[in-house]
């Protein structure tokens, strides 16, 4: 952790939270606050749910707060931090504890908030956190981002907590050859239940959301199935492997669709934007044998249905989970001409486009497209069955 925020030029912290004590989430706490201390711009506080560990790991930790003098705050529901346009609100744990103050169970639960995106950040909280949860928020839980408790395990991510985040896209943090069996299948199951895009760190490595309050674009080192259930199906990535990350999907967050308007000019005759020539033309959603194997073989076909040459540079192409690909500059269309967007990989041609997907984006039962403009404001939107 200490030398990706090094990478990335982090000079200052301004708040570290501690989701609990085990050593699995505080192991490189006292080598950050070292270090942010003697030889960057130091820390501002930490926070900490309160409940204390025996391991060497928790000492080394709480030792580097002492002796570097930084601000330790015990931390609990009700409590928030505020970061500029960025509120983190702490949902948990309660006063009092939860499960007779078990660690994980009362690890600190935080719903981050920049503008419609939220991101809901659990420790290890597992099911009667999660129940806690439901019964003191309920719907106010939905989020963008859900991060899965405690490393995807079979006591966390529940059918009543997943009902009430209905999360756009989760993400686990674990290693692929977990002695723990994390992520659990029947955990994975839930997800894929909800149909949630799930990327794992042991196969997607590095995984950044990046947010503009609108939009979360995911962007992954690897490209590896997202489909719940498939996780295994990627190559594993070993830990601490360097390498860029690449935008993988985006999505949209507030939840609505923007709808056409006629422009009228001063003397009254309506007219339409280009985007209403853009049609689709066919789905192929079921490719020939395994969807896996032949990912080329599910397409979607635009056509160009208005007179004039349509330009879709920067136009968004997503379905219902919210998988998105953006044309490339320069992508036009004549007047009838199409364009067929495939979902594995390739080289673009005039005619022909790749989403670069490691796995399949179309449900064969049905799904819809929807297109944006580069606006984000909706120009198609249309369901299949």
């Amino acid at each position: 952790m200490l030398s990706y925020l090094q990478a990335h030029n982090i000079d200052r912290i301004d708040y570290l939270v501690t989701s609990h004590a085990d050593a699995d989430h505080i192991g490189g706490n006292a080598a950050i606050i070292d270090y942010f201390e003697t030889q960057a711009d130091g820390i501002g506080a930490v926070y900490d749910p309160g409940i204390t560990s025996t391991s060497q790991t928790y000492e080394a930790y709480l030792d580097a707060v002492e002796q570097q003098d930084v601000a330790l705050y015990r931390t609990q529901a009700g409590d928030k931090i505020q970061m500029g346009d960025v509120t983190s609100q702490v949902l948990s744990p309660p006063e009092g504890y939860l499960a007779n103050e078990d660690r994980n169970e009362n690890s600190i639960v935080l719903m981050t908030q920049f503008g419609a995106s939220q991101f809901l950040f659990t420790g290890d909280a597992e099911h009667e956190a999660e129940e806690y949860l439901v019964d003191t928020y309920g719907s106010k839980l939905h989020s963008t981002v859900l991060k899965t408790g405690h490393h995807g395990s079979g006591g966390s991510t529940t059918a009543p907590f997943l009902a009430a985040v209905q999360p756009n896209v989760a993400v686990v943090s674990s290693a692929y050859d977990s002695q723990y069996g994390h992520p659990n299948e029947e955990t994975l199951s839930r997800l894929a239940a909800q149909s949630v895009p799930t990327y794992w760190t042991a196969t997607h490595g590095t995984i950044v959301f990046e947010s503009d309050g609108q939009r979360v674009t995911v962007r992954t080192q690897r490209d590896a199935p997202t489909e719940p259930t498939r996780l295994r199906e990627g190559m594993p990535i070993e830990p601490g492997t360097t390498g860029e990350v690449t935008a993988r999907t985006t999505i949209t967050t507030n939840g609505t669709v923007a709808t056409l308007t006629p422009v009228a000019t001063d003397g009254g005759t309506e007219t339409e934007t280009p985007s209403a020539s853009l049609a689709v033309a066919d789905v192929h959603a079921d490719a020939a044998g395994a969807d896996t194997d032949n990912l080329n073989d599910e397409y979607i076909v635009f056509e160009n249905t208005g007179t004039d040459t349509l330009d879709v540079s920067g136009w968004s192409v997503s379905d219902t989970a919210g998988r998105t690909y953006t044309f490339p500059s320069g992508t036009t269309l004549d007047a009838g001409a199409t364009v067929t967007l495939h979902t594995g990989t390739g080289t673009d041609t005039s005619t022909d486009y790749y989403w670069g997907s490691g796995s399949a984006i179309w449900n064969n039962g049905g799904d819809t497209i929807t297109v944006t403009d580069n606006t984000g404001a909706v120009v198609l939107e249309e369901a299949y069955a």
